[in-house]
């Protein structure tokens, strides 16, 4: 079972009571709640909901690595071996269509870069500026170069680092794919799609009270690691506009307000990319979830409602402040 949506839309609520009447497994599929550093600002379940049911593959990696869709394919086929040998559904649950379609499609066959290959493109990076490296990229892989922007450092930086890596392109290693864990007609999939107006509005609500379960202090925590920017856990929504405010560049409303925009910015995103990138996901409103779980596994969800929860109150409801 594939449970897709955009941040705020009731997904979680419907994965755990799901797990609950058929005996599932939760399996985290954001790329954002994979960070332990980062449990209230991508929302991710309570240690009480973790409690109730199963769940995988939250809160495993530390803020300081770099993971890819291809390690989270890695540790999402071995919960899966787990789930169908315990007898298990698996509940697949996210937000991040990049996770989704390498799970159902396949993903290419990069190689782990070394640590010490990425840290020395970083300091590049830093030293020499993106434009150096553009050049750098065009004249060792011209055509990621010319498929990615001049000014795009993070896109910039992992196709020199497999350069480096590796000495082949990037493009190279694409065409070489890993097969999908879940190929097509073992699966069903359902993206929750609230009205647009409904979901920013409860986007913003859910903001302050994400500030108040603690999320700045969680932030600076990470911040005083001081760890390289371009990390994914210190790009989350919500993470770069609190350490602005921490260092006194920006007021906490301020940084509140650009939390707010990213994420409604990236829930539009979210919308268009499974619209166009995975169409086999069945859309529907959040009320109408109940009915169409119940006929693919009849009489085992009668009581769940995704409306009743995840919907703006308590600390487990903070935003899905997540970047994908």
């Amino acid at each position: 079972m594939l449970i897709a949506g955009p941040t705020a839309s009731g997904k979680s609520a419907l994965a755990l009571e799901l797990a609950q009447k058929a005996g599932g497994i939760v399996i985290n599929t954001d790329s954002m709640q994979v960070y332990r550093d980062l449990r209230i600002i991508t929302a991710r379940p309570t240690p009480e909901e973790e409690a109730r049911v199963p769940h995988r593959l939250y809160g495993h990696v530390d803020a300081s690595v770099n993971f890819s869709a291809g390690a989270w394919v890695t540790d999402a086929g071995k919960v899966l071996a787990e789930a169908r040998a315990a007898g298990r559904l698996p509940i697949f649950i996210g937000g991040s269509g990049l996770y989704f379609k390498a799970l159902t499609r396949g993903l290419s066959a990069v190689p782990p870069v070394p640590p010490e290959v990425r840290e020395a493109v970083r300091a590049r990076l830093e030293r020499d500026g993106v434009e150096a490296l553009h050049t750098e990229l065009a004249r060792r892989d011209p055509i990621s170069a010319e498929r990615l922007k001049p000014r795009d450092r993070t896109r910039i930086a992992r196709a020199l680092e497999v350069v480096e890596a590796t000495g082949r392109a990037l493009l190279d290693w694409h065409r070489e794919g890993l097969p999908p864990l879940l190929p097509h007609g073992e699966f069903s999939a359902l993206f929750l799609a609230p009205e647009r107006d409904q979901l920013y509005a409860r986007i913003d609500a859910r903001f302050e009270t994400m500030l108040a379960a603690g999320a700045l202090e969680e932030v600076a925590a990470l911040a005083a690691r001081k760890l390289d920017p371009l990390l994914p856990a210190m790009k989350a929504h919500g993470v770069p506009g609190l350490i602005r405010h921490l260092r006194g560049e920006i007021t906490r409303d301020q940084a509140a307000e650009i939390g707010r925009a990213d994420t409604r910015h990236y829930a539009k995103r979210q919308f268009t990319w499974f619209r166009h990138q995975l169409p086999e996901f069945e859309w529907m409103a959040p009320a109408a979830a109940r009915g169409w779980v119940g006929t693919v596994i009849p009489g085992r969800i009668e009581d769940a409602n995704p409306e009743s929860r995840d919907s703006g109150s308590g600390p487990s409801d903070h935003p899905g402040m997540t970047s994908d």
